[in-house]
């Protein structure tokens, strides 16, 4: 058996050691404190990006324009079916827009005529806070479910040389012409008609009854006495 020299005692010594030198040099891992101030620094920036966000959108005097449309069908009594639409504009801006139009171009003329009123509408100026409305008849001449698509709305700003522009709500879907159940209804004219009639009847009848009974009552208490 070998026994070693100095020399290599030294080398496998010196080889133990070296990496635990370089452990303790190496820097040490950082700690949580550490690793949560770039999140934190993250946080805080997009904080105070969303403050200025809203800010910025608070302080715009710009207007905001919101429209409600609706419409509804009344069946008359030839049988056509008549189709009324509302739409009412809002500003809930905080300015006034300009050149405010409005167009329905949504109703299509093979299936619709235009009875009163028209699909379009311009007005000069809707102030903040404000609201304007328009309303037209139509007449159905085809049978159908028709799913309605919004109306669009125009102005201008002074900020802006461009034309803005808005949409409308939709609307629920029509069914246009549909077959219905007869509806029964009380006939008002046959009781104007007759309805005298049958009041003096009623009234004669009852008056007879009336007479009647105490006659009837009388006669059993008299057959009682005689006997």
């Amino acid at each position: 058996m070998r026994i070693p020299s100095i020399c290599e005692r030294v080398q496998t010594k010196q080889n133990l050691t070296s990496p635990q030198r370089l452990n303790h040099d190496s820097p040490p891992p950082p700690s949580e404190i550490q690793m949560a101030i770039p999140i934190t620094n993250a946080l805080l920036s997009t904080a105070v990006a969303l403050f200025l966000f809203t800010s910025a959108l608070a302080s715009s005097d710009v207007p905001f324009i919101v429209t409600h449309k609706k419409a509804s069908l009344n069946r008359l009594k030839s049988g056509a079916e008549r189709v009324l639409v509302s739409i009412d504009i809002y500003n809930q801006g905080s300015s006034t827009a300009y050149d405010v139009s409005l167009s329905d171009e949504t109703w299509p003329q093979d299936i619709f005529d235009v009875v009163s009123g028209s699909t379009s509408k311009s007005w000069e100026r809707l102030d903040a806070g404000g609201i304007i409305s328009h309303s037209f008849e139509l007449e159905g001449k085809e049978k159908l479910l028709f799913n309605g698509a919004p109306a669009l709305i125009t102005f201008r700003i002074p900020t802006k040389a461009a034309l803005q522009e808005s949409y409308s709500t939709p609307i629920f879907p029509l069914d246009v012409l549909a077959d219905r159940p007869a509806e029964k209804k009380f006939e008002w004219r046959l009781l104007a008609k007759y309805g005298s009639l049958i009041s003096v009847v009623s009234i004669v009848v009852l008056f007879v009854y009336l007479v009647a009974t105490p006659s009837k009552s009388g006669a059993a208490k008299g057959s009682k006495k005689k006997r």
